[in-house]
């Protein structure tokens, strides 16, 4: 006849394991909400607004406390309700461009969250959605570079052949934007070759007698890489009071123009 060994959970370890189940469940739930972070703070939110939706998420996903450190390259946030107790997670935000309409349904989703409470498999499934979602074609965009770049070139006093020209030179350095972009340098290394290449092409057309002012030319691609967003962004953060991400926004705002000044000024003494 088999014998056999039952053990019975005492109520304090019973209490345990529903804690670790309940912790499990608050890591899964916060990694999702990290993941929505992360992707509004690539796609250019502000601190401030990253904060607020973090917060709202994880007080409508049950925790009863929430608290959140977000600078441009960290998300910190730590969590607290009576029955899973304290949940810390970090992520380590690198790289990211400006996309202002996944920024937009991102913001969306965290309302939809917010109001309707959805499950995790709810919330994971509406994620991917919007990240699969296409963005501009890369024909679109080649055409936006050269609108932008003539557009710019005839404001500041520019013939119509320099605004042709510096719409041509805009098409290029899309180009090599993306280049760049897929071996994963910087953004100080892109904004440096791309000013380089395009006060050499300014140059080389006003030499050919493809347009009149490289100075005129020049302005219109400059419009092109000059952090705009960046710039008000850190101000922004900084009005709302985080001090240490906006300055950290200016300062690299700042360096990404005197590194396109230089670009621009290299290109000028070589020619």
């Amino acid at each position: 006849m088999e014998e056999h060994a039952y053990h019975f959970f005492s109520p304090d370890e019973l209490d345990r394991l529903a804690r670790m189940e309940e912790a499990d469940r608050a890591n899964e739930y916060l990694y999702r909400v990290l993941d929505i972070g992360q992707y509004m703070l690539q796609s250019g939110g502000e601190v401030s607004r990253v904060e607020d939706s973090i917060r709202r998420l994880c007080l409508a996903f049950g925790a009863e406390r929430a608290d959140v450190f977000t600078i441009t390259s960290s998300i910190v946030v730590t969590i607290y309700a009576r029955r899973f107790g304290a949940v810390t997670q970090t992520r380590r935000i690198t790289g990211g461009s400006y996309n202002l309409h996944r920024l937009e349904q991102l913001n969306q989703l965290s309302r939809r969250i917010c109001a309707g409470h959805l499950s995790l498999a709810e919330t994971e499934a509406a994620l991917e959605e919007i990240l699969s979602t296409p963005q501009y074609g890369f024909g679109v965009q080649l055409f936006t570079y050269a609108l932008i770049s003539s557009s710019f070139s005839l404001f500041f006093g520019g013939s119509w052949l320099d605004a042709a020209a510096s719409g041509v030179i805009g098409v290029v350095l899309k180009y090599l934007d993306r280049l760049i972009r897929r071996t994963e340098a910087n953004a100080f290394l892109s904004a440096l070759l791309c000013s380089c290449l395009g006060g050499l092409l300014a140059g080389l057309a006003v030499k050919l007698r493809l347009g009149h002012s490289a100075d005129m030319i020049s302005i219109g691609n400059i419009m092109l890489l000059i952090p705009g967003v960046a710039l008000t962004n850190s101000l922004r953060d900084m009005f709302s009071g985080n001090t240490i991400s906006g300055l950290m926004r200016f300062i690299e705002a700042v360096l990404l123009a005197l590194t396109i000044a230089f670009g621009f000024a290299l290109a000028a003494s070589l020619m």
